[in-house]
């Protein structure tokens, strides 16, 4: 990396690499250098402040907020599940879940069990579902929640110990049989895609299916289609159609009706919609799909944020950068780094609890520059401001973006933000420094 110091260090330097305050004010050099801060930034933030320069205050807003559902029906072997995945793979967005009906068969008794031992029970019936725990699960998806999902075995007919955990995702894909059969669920559907394959060509992936997949003999496939599934389909599954709002023809081969259903998907993610906040605050704004988001701390302080950031983006990925001001030049100097590979075409999330002059923001924005990722695709997220380091920020970087819950006007000759609050590392791992110690962004110089 051109331009910045490295020191081989892990995250843990932030300790080592400090200074205690009683160093610092037997130290003349120091305190020049730090005379020499306030020199270069202060010109700066008068003349941005007089420009009429406005200190803004935002709040950002990240995660689900509310998953879409498109449901697909269709009878059984008619290709549901290939068309799922293709459309999947052709949205090409973060954080989507595919949901199968089959996951939630109902418990069967012992005497159930021995019907469908025998291909004598009715598998391709409503009664045949847990509808209210398919229904719970698919409330919760479409809030951003994670839920667990059952797992079915289908050569024992019964229920596996393990479920399987899904988190919270942008888009819920959900298919099965009678997808629409069921009032309350098809009100949980935002857009209905009925696969409509022929009868014949069902049966042929059916035989070769339960055969080849699910140990089953010729005789007694021929014999559960014949007296459960073909009736089922007749008169569960085929009458739905009319409440589809697509039919696709063919399934998956069907190249022209996946297309037009991935467009809708698309512009469906890209409308307007209204969270509201925790905190009880109503915000307007757009879904984020189609690219990934990266956290990038910036240690120690920032670390404090990445939990609450992978609460709500579950597969984020995260970087580190240590940055630390040289105890004789007063300069900031990059020690670690640590950045998720492919990250040029990203957005990215740089975090830091407290930002003071803006220095080792700015340097970190230098940073995440050097690896090619995209200045207007950088948002610098913190607590607490203040108007020094925000208009040195913007000045030296105007397409990135600042975010943060509130902005205090002054810093005081240790740099520190006043009235501010506190060495925020400190305060949330509890190590209880001395107050002046010398945090990155809690002393930003």
């Amino acid at each position: 990396m051109t331009g910045h110091r490295h020191h081989q260090g892990g995250p843990e330097d932030d300790h080592h690499g400090g200074c205690h305050s009683a160093h610092r004010e037997r130290d003349p050099a120091f305190h020049d250098a730090q005379a020499r801060k306030v020199e270069k930034y202060a010109p700066l933030a008068d003349t941005l402040g007089a420009s009429g320069y406005q200190v803004q205050t935002h709040a950002l807003i990240v995660g689900a907020m509310g998953a879409w559902d498109p449901g697909l029906c269709g009878g059984s072997a008619s290709g549901k599940t290939t068309v799922a995945n293709k459309i999947i793979e052709a949205l090409d967005v973060p954080w989507v879940v595919l949901l199968s009906m089959d996951c939630f068969y109902k418990v069967l008794n012992k005497e159930q069990q021995e019907l469908a031992a025998h291909n004598e029970y009715n598998f391709d019936h409503p009664d045949a579902f847990d509808f209210d725990l398919l229904i719970s699960v698919l409330r919760k998806l479409k809030k951003g929640k994670s839920v667990k999902v059952p797992a079915y075995d289908f050569t024992t007919h019964s229920r596996r110990k393990e479920w399987k955990t899904i988190y919270g995702a942008n888009v819920v894909v959900f298919e099965g049989i009678l997808s629409f059969a069921n009032k309350e669920l098809l009100k949980l559907l935002d857009m209905k895609v009925f696969v409509d394959t022929d009868s014949d060509i069902r049966l042929v992936r059916r035989l070769q299916r339960d055969i080849m997949e699910r140990g089953r003999d010729l005789v007694g496939v021929i014999k559960q289609y014949n007296k459960f599934v073909k009736p089922a389909f007749e008169q569960y599954i085929e009458p739905t159609v009319q409440v589809a709002d697509i039919v696709v023809p063919r399934g998956g081969e069907n190249f022209v009706a996946l297309d037009l259903i991935v467009q809708h998907v698309h512009s469906q993610l890209e409308k307007p919609v209204t969270v509201e906040t925790p905190q009880g605050t109503v915000y307007e704004g757009k879904r984020f799909h189609r690219q990934r988001i990266t956290g990038v701390s910036i240690l120690r302080a920032g670390e404090t944020m990445e939990q609450a950031l992978t609460a709500v983006c579950k597969d984020i990925r995260l970087g580190k950068i240590l940055i630390q001001t040289n105890h004789d030049t007063g300069e900031p100097e990059l020690h670690y780094l640590r950045l998720p590979k492919e990250i040029s075409e990203d957005y990215v999330i740089l975090m830091d609890s407290t930002v003071s002059t803006g220095a080792a923001a700015m340097m970190a924005v230098r940073v995440l520059l050097d690896h090619d990722v995209h200045e207007e695709k950088i948002f610098l997220l913190s607590l607490l401001m203040a108007e020094m380091g925000v208009h040195s920020v913007a000045y030296a970087f105007p397409r990135v973006r600042i975010i943060t819950t509130a902005v205090d006007k002054k810093v005081n000759e240790e740099f520190h933000i006043i009235p501010g609050i506190g060495n925020f590392g400190d305060r949330y791992f509890g190590t209880d420094a001395p107050s002046a110690w010398c945090e990155n962004e809690s002393t930003d110089y």
